[in-house]
């Protein structure tokens, strides 16, 4: 998932996020990624949240996503 949350604020995303995880129980990894208006929150929010749903993970950035998603799906880099 990746969000720019300029007009959303991303800690009422990161909460939708992890209110349908909870709900439909993910079984594959997820990596989130948002920046935007009340992006600290939302990454609070996210981490808070990831003894709950341990296939979800964080991403600073598009690059650090990147790599999370890639090595989740098993697949080398060069």
């Amino acid at each position: 998932v990746n969000i720019f949350g300029g007009i959303m604020q991303c800690d009422r995303i990161a909460q939708a996020i992890v209110a349908a995880a909870k709900e439909i129980g993910f079984s594959v990894p997820l990596v989130v990624r948002l920046e935007g208006t009340n992006v600290e929150a939302a990454r609070v929010i996210l981490e808070e949240a990831r003894t709950e749903l341990p296939t979800m993970e964080t991403a600073d950035d598009l690059a650090d996503a990147a790599r999370k998603v890639t090595a989740a799906a098993g697949v080398a880099t060069v």
